[in-house]
């Protein structure tokens, strides 16, 4: 838990972060979130495709994220499937206990309690990720799907009514 001193001392550039799978959700529901946050004068973290380099977290990203007051993290289909997006979850959760900021899931078009146990696509991609990863990194993905279904979130299912998030 963040001391009151270190609280008070923080300075945010950001808002909100956004983070996503670009290819679930960018040109959709997260691209119009984050132009409904635009337009309300939330200053909000979207990242550019070229922030991207390979499965790390750019030094620009990483900024971003240690300026950043909230943190949606919109769980798709594919979330899972990228190592970028896993590496970019864990780094925020991890951020998030030290500073003790806001955590927002949203699940859009999977059920919560896929990403908490590792079931259905996201057990799936977490199995393809075996191959490639050693034992402590898939760990840390595991740990950090499962915190993050545990926090209370939207979910979102399309062609269902949902509750608006209202700004």
């Amino acid at each position: 838990m963040p001391s009151s001193s270190s609280s008070f001392t923080y300075a945010f550039t950001y808002h909100v972060f956004l983070s996503f799978r670009g290819k679930d959700t960018r040109y959709g529901f997260t691209g119009n979130l984050y132009k409904a946050l635009r337009d309300k004068g939330i200053h909000t973290f979207m990242d550019d495709p070229e922030l991207r380099k390979g499965d790390q977290i750019t030094p620009a990203l990483e900024e971003a994220i240690q300026k950043s007051r909230i943190f949606l993290i919109v769980l798709s289909p594919n979330y899972a499937s990228s190592s970028f997006c896993l590496n970019e979850l864990a780094h925020i959760l991890n951020f998030n206990k030290e500073k003790g900021l806001l955590v927002l899931p949203v699940f859009h078009n999977v059920d919560p309690s896929d990403v908490r146990y590792h079931k259905g696509i996201f057990g799936e991609a977490l199995v393809n990720h075996e191959r490639r990863v050693n034992t402590e990194k898939l760990k840390e993905w595991k740990d950090a799907l499962h915190e993050v279904a545990n926090l209370s979130g939207y979910h979102f299912k399309t062609g269902y009514p949902s509750s608006p998030i209202l700004f």
